[in-house]
């Protein structure tokens, strides 16, 4: 590897313009040097507006380009398996957007893949990320919510009722709400609490999405645009969960409604998507108060994001980057792996399984 990480994007689209493309011009241990998207028209624009790299509309070329040290891939669901096995066979480090794969058994083969060949995996959990959400970690780490007992989140968002394009059909994106939006709520429940053995769930369609934005009749949604789920976690805490993108009055210029808490023995603690720099806690008799997050929760160490700079609810996803390029340069696991992915997909999937079955499910992840 050269003096710098050279990266490769394949998925050319918002996700990548919006979070990855800013994370790797901050960071002088990183640079962007090939892009990848079967669009041509698009992946011009994008030369144009990040810069003349090397540009394919074949991801194969990528995965065997010797030039390349790691890929990011952010492309539709049904692709990530495939073009992650091919990554990591010509050697490459992955991140990839969520969810890893259709189901739990393409993301644990995407994470055995990645192990066994020493490669550097991550999962795009970009949440995890945000200022509130790592100093509640740290409260609950530290004890002072005291024992845990609860966890709760709602996302909700204002969407058009228009399609979702491929993100409504099953065999293309496995789930609707459930694997968009959820999935990331069940990682990170369980990276404040620990491993979820038990859950119930159920999912629903409201609209039938048979229009495009333009007013074109098209095939009519198969996934949900509400999950809900209730879990039990190996610690004996439990929590409720809950997502749609149909939650009117929500929108809040395209950042929705976001809550997530803790409750403990000794307090509680929440954070909000809406105001990442601060949080929510009560002590027992209080009130919930809102202070700062503490400078040193701001930013992950070592990140060179100004922390005071830009939109609070969006800069924070540009440690993602920072955290996959500081894995493959010190040579060590990046957090959250694929195996943190394939775990909370095979929670999604048990909500699937839960609600066709009307029972309670075990979890047993293993890897």
């Amino acid at each position: 590897m050269t003096d710098k990480v050279r990266i490769g994007i394949i998925g050319a689209g918002a996700v990548s313009d919006y979070h990855h493309v800013p994370g790797i011009n901050i960071d002088p241990r990183a640079e962007l040097v090939s892009i990848c998207d079967p669009n041509s028209e698009l992946l011009a624009q994008r030369q144009s507006d990040w810069g003349n790299t090397k540009a394919t509309t074949n991801f194969q070329e990528m995965a065997d380009d010797p030039d390349v040290d790691a890929v990011i891939i952010a492309t539709p669901n049904f692709t990530h398996h495939e073009i992650a096995l091919a990554c990591i066979k010509g050697g490459k480090h992955v991140m990839c957007e969520k969810p890893l794969g259709l189901n739990y058994t393409e993301s644990a083969e995407m994470y055995r893949a990645a192990r066994d060949a020493n490669v550097r995996h991550m999962t795009a959990f970009t949440y995890r990320f945000a200022p509130s959400m790592r100093y509640v970690k740290h409260l609950v780490e530290s004890g002072a919510l005291g024992m845990p007992r609860h966890f709760r989140s709602q996302r909700f968002l204002d969407w058009p009722e228009s399609s979702w394009g491929w993100r409504q059909s099953k065999k293309l994106a496995g789930a609707g709400d459930l694997f968009d939006m959820t999935i990331h709520r069940i990682d990170f429940a369980q990276d404040l609490l620990g491993p979820i053995k038990s859950i119930c769930g159920a999912v629903a369609q409201f609209v039938p999405r048979d229009k495009t934005a333009d007013g074109q009749p098209c095939e009519p949604s198969e996934v949900d645009d509400w999950s809900s789920l209730i879990g039990q976690f190996k610690n004996g805490a439990v929590g409720v969960w809950e997502g749609s993108t149909l939650m009117k009055g929500y929108h809040n210029d395209g950042f929705g409604y976001e809550w997530a808490e803790v409750n403990g023995s000794e307090g509680s603690a929440a954070y909000q998507l809406t105001d990442p720099n601060n949080i929510l806690i009560g002590k027992p008799g209080q009130t919930m108060e809102k202070l700062p997050v503490p400078e040193e929760y701001l930013v992950i160490e070592g990140s060179p994001r100004d922390p005071h700079a830009g939109v609070p609810s969006t800069v924070f996803r540009y440690d993602l980057v920072y955290e996959f390029v500081s894995a493959i340069v010190e040579e060590r696991d990046a957090i959250p792996g694929f195996d943190h992915g394939a775990s909370a997909q095979l929670i999604a999937d048990s909500v699937l399984e839960s609600f066709d079955k009307r029972t309670w499910i075990d979890i047993n992840c293993d890897l």
